[in-house]
């Protein structure tokens, strides 16, 4: 009956985990246009405070349960402090002063630190072909991110803010792992806290600085594009697809959860493709094998494996 309840526990920790990261992969798709008008603390602040708006509202309606009384907070509030707060300040700063192929390769890298702290900090060994796997994958990415070619920015700073992104999203994995008395819906409600307090305010000195808050405050009711994009990233990504992430961290790990970042990638491409009426090319064929290969492999458990702990959402 156990081995059952496991089994069960750990298809839907895959199943969200999957849904989560094809959720992130259509993000470019509504954030395209909006990204290229405002700044990055515009954009997240927004996206931040509309997804804690919302759970607010379902958590006072009883559609979601929060119950933070007598938890420790220690290790949540470090979890929302790398996921999203240096993950994204990296990540935004990193591209700004890089190439895309340069950003796209260093992200790409995430799973293998991943895999490497989680050794470390949560003692999850990987399988060899859970390492093959995950290589495989980011394999994958990296051809995606030089099918326009290599160009070099040489810049140490970007190099340096970009794995500061790295960090943050293996720090959020390690720390959404450790802090199991908490649901997936409290991690996620306390990291739209923190992203809201911390975005919201770096966009306010921004604005007030800029002598435009009052475009700040108005922005989602006069700019379609961007309130289509604000909604996608509120509900689509820091909503539903972190809760599914959160929960599937829980479920199966974070090395093999990190094996979905490709899916995310691929998501990206393939949306263009069929969507956008972007080029196909054999490379970018290639890439697709390496990553569908490459988590299948990672999510194959050996017979007799242990199973890893389980978490409500």
């Amino acid at each position: 009956m156990g081995k059952s309840i496991g089994s069960k526990n750990e298809t839907l920790g895959m199943i969200a985990t999957l849904v989560a990261s094809l959720l992130f992969g259509f993000s470019f798709l509504f954030t395209k246009g909006a990204v290229d008008r405002v700044s990055a603390c515009t954009l997240l602040s927004w996206r931040f405070v509309t997804a804690l708006v919302v759970m607010s509202i379902l958590a006072l309606c009883g559609a979601i349960k929060l119950n933070f009384r007598g938890k420790r907070f220690g290790t949540v509030l470090t979890m929302a402090i790398f996921q999203p707060v240096i993950y994204f300040i990296g990540e935004s700063v990193g591209m700004r002063l890089t190439t895309a192929s340069e950003s796209g390769t260093i992200i790409a890298v995430i799973p293998i630190f991943v895999l490497i702290f989680s050794a470390v900090f949560l003692k999850e060994r990987p399988t060899r072909l859970q390492v093959m796997g995950i290589v495989l994958s980011i394999a994958g990415v990296i051809c995606i991110a030089l099918v326009k070619g290599f160009s070099a920015s040489l810049n140490p700073l970007g190099y340096a803010m970009l794995f500061v992104a790295v960090m943050g999203d293996v720090g959020y994995a390690i720390a959404a792992r450790r802090a199991d008395e908490f649901s997936s819906f409290e991690k996620t409600y306390l990291m739209a806290v923190v992203g809201s307090v911390v975005f919201t305010a770096g966009a306010v000195i921004e604005h007030a600085s800029a002598g435009t808050l009052a475009e700040y405050v108005t922005l989602p009711f006069h700019d379609t594009q961007f309130l289509i994009a604000v909604l996608y990233l509120a509900l689509g990504c820091q909503v539903a697809a972190f809760i599914m992430h959160t929960y599937g961290i829980a479920q199966i790990g974070a090395n093999r959860s990190s094996s979905f970042a490709g899916i995310t990638t691929l998501t990206s491409v393939l949306s263009g493709v069929l969507i956008l009426g972007d080029a196909f090319s054999l490379l970018q064929g290639i890439a697709t094998a390496l990553i569908l290969i490459g988590t299948t492999m990672a999510n194959t458990m050996p017979k007799g494996a242990v199973e890893i702990r389980r978490e409500n959402v």
